[in-house]
C-alpha cells in the first residue's frame, strides 16, 4: 500500500505545484504505523520520501498565495465599488466604468481616493462629478492630468466656475493640457488677476485656445495689443485670444489707427470703449466709414471723432438705424457740420432703438415741440441719455410742483437737459429750492441750468455761505455761475460791507 503511494506519489513529482495531487496519508500516520515504520523503508527510497514531503509543503504555499492575490483583488474591487457607491454611482454604472478603464481596477485605490478628492476640492460634486467621471473614467488615473489638477488646486486656489473645470477636464486629448498651465500663467503674468481668470477662460473657445494657440501665439498676440491697451483689452473682451493675430488683428486695429491719423492712444481709447468692434472686419468697417461720409457729408477726420465718441457706431444697422436718423437730422434743418456738432454730443441718437425713440418723441410732441424743427432734433439728442420711464417722471413732477407744459417746453428749449435729469435728485433740488431757500419755481424759467447743479457740494454750499455774508437775494444765475474765487471774494466783500 506504501509501495503504491508512493509511486503516485513520484509520478506527482513532475506536476505544476498547482495541480499536485498527492494521494499520501498523514506524516503522523506515517510515522506511527504499526506495521510499517519508517526504519522499513529501504536506503534508496528514503530520499524519494523526503523530496514527496517537500514538494507538499511547496505546493501548499503556492495555494496560499493565490488565495492571497485573489482576496486582495476582492477587496480592491469592493472598496472601488464602495468609493463610486460614496459618489453617487448604482453598481451597474460602476461596473460600466471599470469595463471602459480596466485600468482603475489596477490603480491603488489611495491615489484614486486622493484624486476623487482634488475634484470635489475644485467644487465638482453630485451630479457633475459623477457626469463628468462617467464620461472621462480616464480621469481617475491619467498622469497628465496631475500637473494640472495641481495648479487648479494650488496655483489658481480653486477659483474657477465647476462648469469650467469640466470643459477643461473633459478635453478629448489629454496632452494638449499640459501647455495649459502655461498659457494661464501667462495671462496672469501679463496682469489678468486671478479673481478674473475664470470669467476669462469661460469667455474664450477652450479648445481652439488650447489646440490651435501656441504659448507663443498668445505672447504675440499680447505684446502687440500692448501700445493700445494690451491686456486691459482681453480681460473686457476675452474672445480676442481666439483671434488670428496676422489675419483679423493686426489689419483690423491698422484701419482705426489710419482713421485716427496713426493717434495710438485715440486709437487705444477707441479699443478700451469697445473692445468688440476688434470682432467686425475691415469691410465691414470700411462701409460704414464710407457711408457716413458720402450720405452725411463727413470727412474722415470727423466720422473718426464720433467713432471716438461712441464706437458703437461701426456696429449700427446702416439701413435701419443710420440711414433715417441722418435724415431726420437734415429734415430738421441740419448741414454737415450741424449734422457733426449734433452727432459729437449726442452719438446714441444714432443707436437707440426705434421704440425707444418713439416714446420719446411721442413726450416732446406732448410738451409742444414741432416737427422738423432743430429744437426737436437737440431735444431728441438731449433725451437720449435717459429713459423713458425716467423722462415722463420728471415731467409729471414738473407739472406737480406747478409748472405747465409750455413752461417745460420754455425751459428745456433754453436748456434741454433738464428732461434727462433724475427725476430723485430733481425733486431734491425743487424741494430745497422752495422749503430752504425761499424761492419761487418760477424762478427756473429763468435759469433751468440750476437743476443740473450738485446739490451738496454747489448749490447747498453756495447758499450757507451767502447766508453768513447776508447776501440771501442774489438771483440763482449768478450765485451758481461766478467761479469759486470770485464767489469766495464777493462773500468776502459783503461781510465787510455789513461789519
Amino acid at each position: 500500500m506504501v509501495i503504491l503511494s508512493l509511486v503516485s506519489c513520484s509520478v506527482s513529482l513532475f506536476s505544476p505545484p498547482i495541480s499536485l495531487r498527492l494521494r499520501f496519508p498523514p506524516v503522523t500516520s506515517l510515522f506511527s504505523h504499526v506495521s510499517f515504520p519508517a526504519s522499513t523503508f529501504k536506503p534508496e527510497l528514503r530520499p524519494l520520501f523526503v523530496c514527496c514531503l517537500q514538494r507538499r509543503e511547496t505546493a501548499h504555499i503556492h495555494r496560499c498565495n493565490c488565495l492571497t492575490c485573489t482576496i486582495d483583488g476582492e477587496t480592491q474591487i469592493g472598496s472601488l465599488f464602495s468609493l463610486f457607491r460614496d459618489i453617487g454611482f448604482k453598481e451597474e454604472e460602476t461596473e460600466m466604468i471599470l469595463a471602459k478603464n480596466p485600468d482603475v481596477k489596477s490603480t491603488p485605490l489611495d491615489k484614486i481616493s486622493a484624486r476623487v478628492a482634488s475634484l470635489q476640492s475644485l467644487k465638482l460634486d453630485g451630479f457633475a462629478l459623477q457626469g463628468l467621471i462617467a464620461k472621462c473614467p480616464s480621469l481617475l488615473t491619467s498622469e497628465e492630468l496631475d500637473l494640472v489638477i495641481t495648479f487648479l488646486v494650488d496655483e489658481l486656489e480653486g477659483r474657477l466656475d465647476p462648469e469650467l473645470v469640466e470643459r477643461i477636464l473633459a478635453a478629448s486629448d489629454t496632452s494638449f493640457l499640459l501647455s495649459f498651465n502655461q498659457k494661464v500663467r501667462l495671462l496672469i503674468h501679463h496682469g489678468i488677476p486671478k479673481e478674473k481668470i475664470s470669467y476669462v477662460l469661460s469667455k474664450v473657445y477652450l479648445n481652439k485656445l488650447m489646440y490651435q494657440k501656441s504659448v507663443e501665439d498668445i505672447e504675440r498676440l499680447i505684446s502687440y495689443l500692448e501700445p493700445f491697451g494690451g491686456i486691459g483689452i482681453i480681460a473686457r473682451r476675452p474672445v480676442i485670444l481666439n483671434s488670428d493675430l496676422d489675419t483679423q488683428l493686426i489689419p483690423r486695429v491698422e484701419f482705426i489707427r489710419n482713421l485716427s491719423g496713426e493717434d495710438d492712444f485715440a486709437t487705444g481709447t477707441v479699443l478700451r470703449r469697445l473692445p468688440a468692434i476688434l470682432s467686425y472686419s475691415v469691410d465691414h468697417m470700411t462701409s460704414h466709414v464710407e457711408f457716413l461720409k458720402s450720405f452725411a457729408g463727413l470727412t474722415s477726420e470727423q466720422v473718426f471723432k464720433i467713432v471716438h465718441v461712441f464706437p458703437n457706431v461701426i456696429s449700427t444697422s446702416k439701413e435701419r438705424k443710420l440711414r433715417p436718423r441722418i435724415e431726420f437730422l437734415k429734415e430738421s434743418g441740419f448741414d454737415s457740420p450741424g449734422m457733426f456738432k449734433f452727432l459729437s454730443k449726442a452719438p446714441l441718437f444714432l443707436a437707440l432703438s426705434e421704440d425707444n425713440l418713439s416714446h420719446k418723441l411721442g413726450f416732446l410732441v406732448k410738451i409742444g415741440y414741432k416737427h422738423r424743427t432743430r429744437e426737436l432734433a437737440f431735444a431728441m439728442g438731449a433725451v437720449t441719455r435717459t429713459s423713458s420711464d425716467n423722462m415722463q417722471r420728471v415731467i409729471g413732477l414738473y407739472l406737480s410742483y406747478g409748472l405747465s407744459l409750455e413752461d417745460i417746453l420754455a425751459m428745456s428749449t433754453k436748456h434741454p437737459q433738464v428732461l434727462q435729469y433724475s427725476h430723485t435728485s430733481l425733486e431734491e433740488k425743487l424741494e430745497y429750492l422752495i422749503e430752504y431757500m425761499g424761492r419761487e419755481v418760477e424762478e427756473l424759467l429763468a435759469f433751468p441750468a440750476f437743476l443740473g447743479y450738485k446739490l451738496d457740494s454747489r448749490i447747498k454750499h453756495r447758499y450757507e455761505e451767502k447766508l453768513k455774508s447776508r447776501g440771501e437775494n442774489m438771483s440763482l444765475n449768478k450765485l451758481l455761475t461766478v467761479s469759486a474765487e470770485r464767489f469766495s471774494k464777493t462773500a468776502d466783500n459783503i461781510e465787510v460791507i455789513c461789519l
